[in-house]
């Protein structure tokens, strides 16, 4: 029989479908292949078909040419605009404002070929580090409110370009998604005087029945409401509301659990486009008590229909401990 899980965190409500149950092969999955870099913009030797870079570690070379590991550029085609002042008004119940913000993209790495899931810890740590020195560095304009990093891996899950990149914008604004799990965080804070992430992780390895991996500093597990089959959350033990504020450690950490949970995925979903999310605070705000940053990540194996758009209900074929089954069982 179908169950309905509720979220802990946003209170939102998914359905797991046993009746639509599917296993790994059972899954029309579009696959993330790499083509040729010979036209790619992001190549080394093609730096000036890109904006110049804003950040990048580099073997001595000059800048905007190759001798590269990792540059950060603007987006050509921005979603939104550094350039302009943050103004306000509206049309009676219709509200609105400038278009200001930041739109980065980060060149991972200048191997075409190389995923992120082929890629070294080390080379991993290191764009996970300019992730953060990027947010060190715009959340000095006091215009923006909030920094979204993400990744768009393959066709299927947004990425227009096959080179290795993620992407980073700055905002004006809090996000609506963003804001429930901040109101969830608070709301179970000052039920139970507890981050609402710690008592997950805590729960999560007392029962180990939704444990994908863990070590000393990071856990990965399968959320117990999850919207979309084999989507997975990489927890920090630690408690901590920033990512920025991390120590070192923990994005050594991260990067282990990206590239050993990456490489589960390629082995028993072959090697799907998924969709990878930062979730951190809003750093115009003090919720450094109750909220815990973290790391989501998402397959791309279903498409999202009528049903979801119009109730906002999530429909799972797939349930998060038969997923964690499979995931903990990948040979690597």
């Amino acid at each position: 029989m179908p169950e309905l899980r509720k979220d802990p965190v946003t209170g939102r409500w998914v359905i797991i479908s046993t009746r639509r149950r599917k296993r790994p092969n059972d899954f029309r999955i579009e696959r993330s292949t790499a083509l040729g870099g010979d036209y790619c913009p992001f190549c080394p030797g093609h730096e000036e078909l890109t904006p110049s870079e804003v950040l990048a570690f580099r073997n001595g070379s000059a800048p905007n040419g190759p001798g590269w590991d990792l540059r950060v550029v603007p987006n050509k085609f921005p979603a939104l605009q550094v350039e302009g002042t943050l103004d306000r008004e509206g049309e009676g119940l219709f509200d609105r404002m400038n278009g200001i913000g930041a739109h980065e993209v980060i060149i991972e790495n200048p191997d075409h070929a190389k995923t992120l899931a082929s890629m070294t810890e080390p080379e991993i740590e290191r764009i996970l580090w300019a992730f953060r020195e990027r947010i060190l560095d715009l959340k000095r304009d006091r215009r923006f409110r909030y920094i979204l990093v993400f990744k768009n891996h393959g066709a299927a899950a947004g990425a227009s370009l096959e080179h290795s990149h993620s992407q980073l914008i700055a905002l004006p604004i809090v996000p609506d998604f963003v804001r429930e799990e901040l109101d969830g965080a608070k709301q179970h804070f000052a039920a139970k005087e507890r981050c609402v992430f710690c008592d997950i992780v805590r729960q999560e390895i007392a029962a180990d029945r939704r444990i994908i991996q863990e070590d000393a500093d990071v856990v990965a597990i399968s959320p117990y409401a999850p919207r979309f089959p084999f989507e997975t959350w990489i927890l920090p033990r630690r408690h901590g509301a920033r990512y920025e504020d991390a120590p070192r450690n923990e994005y050594e950490g991260l990067a282990r659990m990206l590239k050993s949970v990456l490489a589960r995925m390629n082995r028993t979903l072959e090697s799907p486009a998924y969709n990878l999310i930062i979730h951190s605070s809003p750093f115009t705000e003090e919720t450094t008590d109750y909220y815990h940053w973290h790391v989501e990540l998402m397959p791309k194996l279903t498409r999202t229909a009528g049903f979801e758009w119009g109730t906002g209900f999530y429909i799972n074929p797939t349930s998060p401990e038969e997923a964690t089954e499979v995931l903990r069982n990948a040979r690597l």
